[in-house]
Formats: C-alpha cells, sequence, structure tokens
C-alpha cells in the first residue's frame, strides 16, 4: 500500500510539473483529493481492514493527502501569479498614447434662445419665477380677466383635465400667483411650457414656450413698458433695432400693443424673413388691467404694471431662420449641432 501511496505521489508531482492554468491544477486536484479521488478511494477502502492496519494505512494516506495538498498550494500560487502577469500585460494602457475623443453635446436653440431672452432681463433687474404647467381654470382665465364666454377657454383651443383644472395655455397665471404672493415693487419673467390645441405643421405645434413679464410699482407707465421692451430688443438683436407698437387687445392688459422690431437680417430693407415689409412681430404687451392687479389686493389708485409675452420658438425661427417649428421636437441630432 506505501508502495501505491508513493506512486500517486509521484504521478501527482508530475502532473503538476506539467500543469499551466488554474484549471489544469483544479483537475489534478479533482483527481488525488475529490469524492472519487485516488487517495480518498484509498481511504474508503479501509472499511475491510483490521484496526492496526486501518491506523498504519491512515497515517500514510493523511501524509501523502499533506504533501498532495502542499505542492498543490504552491502551484496554483505559481499558476495564479503567471496568469496575472499575462492579463497585467494584455491590459497594459500606453498613457503616452492620445485619449479617445470625446464628442462634446450642444445646447438645443430653444434653450440658447430662452437663455439669451432670460440674461437680457436678469440685467434689467428682473427676476425669474416659475409656475405649474398644470393649473386652475381660476389662474388661467378668471384671474386673468378672460370671461366664461371667452373663445380661448372652448375645448378647442384649451387642453382640458376637468372643468377645473387645464394644462396652462400661457405663461400668464404665473403673473396671478406672483401678485397673490409678493407686494410691489413687481418686476418678474417667467419662462415656461405652455399648450394648446393645435394641428401640429410649420408654424403650430401644440406645445411651445412663452416668456412672460411683469412689472408693478408706483408710477408705471407705458412710457415704461415701451423703453424696457426698446432696450430688451436692441440686446437681443442689435443696437441698430428699431421697435413699433400697433394697437392691440389682450383682456389681462389696457391699452393692449403688438410689438413689431426692425428686420434684424436686412435692417428694415425688406427680406424673405420679413416677408419684404422690413418689420417683425416679436410680442404682445400692455398696460396691467385693473381686474388683474385687483386679485392680487394690489391697490390700483397707487399702483400700475405692464405685461409683456413672447414666443420662444418665434424668436428662436426669426433669428436662426428655422422654416419648421416641428425640427425642434424631432431630436435630430444633425438638427441640433447646427447651433453650436
Amino acid at each position: 500500500m506505501q508502495e501505491k501511496l508513493n506512486e500517486i505521489l509521484n504521478r501527482a508531482k508530475e502532473s503538476l510539473e506539467k500543469a499551466t492554468s488554474i484549471q489544469e491544477t483544479e483537475d489534478i486536484r479533482i483527481q488525488m483529493l475529490g469524492k472519487k479521488g485516488e487517495l480518498t478511494s484509498i481511504l474508503k477502502s479501509m472499511k475491510d481492514l483490521s484496526p492496526e492496519e486501518k491506523k498504519a494505512l491512515g497515517m500514510g494516506v493523511n501524509k501523502a493527502k499533506a504533501e498532495v495538498e502542499e505542492m498543490l498550494q504552491k502551484k496554483f500560487e505559481e499558476v495564479k501569479t503567471k496568469a496575472r502577469a499575462v492579463k497585467l500585460q494584455a491590459e497594459k494602457i500606453d498613457v503616452t498614447e492620445p485619449g479617445k475623443e470625446v464628442e462634446l453635446g450642444s445646447k438645443h436653440p430653444l434653450t440658447v434662445t430662452i437663455e439669451e431672452i432670460t440674461k437680457v432681463f436678469k440685467n434689467m433687474g428682473f427676476s425669474v419665477v416659475e409656475g405649474p404647467e398644470i393649473e386652475t381654470v381660476f389662474h388661467n382665465f378668471d384671474a386673468l380677466n378672460a370671461g366664461p364666454n371667452h373663445p380661448a377657454r372652448d375645448m378647442t383651443d384649451t387642453f382640458y383635465v376637468n372643468e377645473d383644472i387645464l394644462l396652462r395655455t400661457q405663461t400668464s397665471p404665473v403673473q396671478v400667483r406672483t401678485l397673490l404672493k409678493e407686494e410691489p415693487p413687481i418686476r418678474v419673467i417667467s419662462p415656461g411650457r405652455v399648450f394648446r390645441c393645435d394641428t401640429p405643421d410649420a408654424t403650430h405645434s401644440p406645445v411651445f414656450h412663452q416668456i412672460e413679464g411683469l412689472v408693478v410699482d408706483e408710477g408705471i407707465t407705458m412710457a415704461d413698458l415701451k423703453g424696457v421692451l426698446d432696450s430688451f430688443a436692441k440686446q437681443l438683436f442689435g443696437e441698430n433695432t428699431r421697435t413699433k407698437f400697433r394697437p392691440h387687445h389682450f383682456p389681462f392688459t389696457e391699452p393692449s400693443a403688438e410689438m413689431d422690431v426692425s428686420c434684424f437680417k436686412c435692417g428694415g430693407k425688406g427680406c424673405r424673413v420679413c416677408k419684404g415689409s422690413g418689420w417683425i412681430e416679436i410680442l404682445g404687451c400692455g398696460m396691467v388691467h385693473p381686474n388683474v392687479l385687483k386679485v392680487g389686493d394690489i391697490d390700483t389708485e397707487k399702483y400700475t404694471g405692464f405685461a409683456f409675452g413672447l414666443g420662444a420658438e418665434r424668436v428662436a425661427m426669426l433669428k436662426y431662420e428655422i422654416d419648421d417649428i416641428r425640427l425642434n421636437y424631432e431630436n435630430d441630432m444633425r438638427y441640433i449641432k447646427q447651433f453650436k
């Protein structure tokens, strides 16, 4: 039996010397020490031996097992070290090689436009406020002096959640929330997304962006409105930009007007952008209606104010000569990359 043990030890040693991988070493371990291994089989055969023979054989097997385990441990360490070295060599990084080029993204033209407009008004002392996109009928219509029969309240123009809740059709509800929360003097703008029941085409979208402005203080007149908006136009489109105001009607302002700017492409001479007129309609504005001020318990004998609103898409389309509003919502990177 000792000869057999010596034979097993020699065979294990030879096999381990030839092994070059962790898997080969593991196979040898199983062959020698596994449940059906050679040394394990010898131990199982001891049941028919006498006590003296069992003792002698057990000592021999345990000694052989210890030697095999020691050889296996050394071999495992050896092959693991070699495997680690091979892996490190394969994964070696040449730090002198140039890195992979990372392509930077670019801002969406609407984001650029809103940021430019916001920056202009912030430089004039305006604060930026926001409001919910899901609004009440009170904030979106009633408080803005748009009565129950106003055409904008029709379901053909407005997305209703129920009879009292809707998707805001303008950012003007933020004006109401500001009047209810703050005391004059007030000078704020509120950029945000709005919703209307429009069929998508080159110039219409059911989702678009507006920027609302509100100023309330003592002694505010139409001259202040014109001065602020004229300065805004010059800062956004250039110092040579001219403005003109045409009478209009909005339920929440009185008097109301629309403001045109001289075409920033042709300087007012007439071109494709301004359709030959030399002027481009850019926003609606007016003096805040007393009924709107009263909603916020503003003393209309002491305070007056003006408000204005412009569409970010319209400004972006005019400034960048975009001919289809739908391009802004198609997530085509070829389109967005043009505005780096």
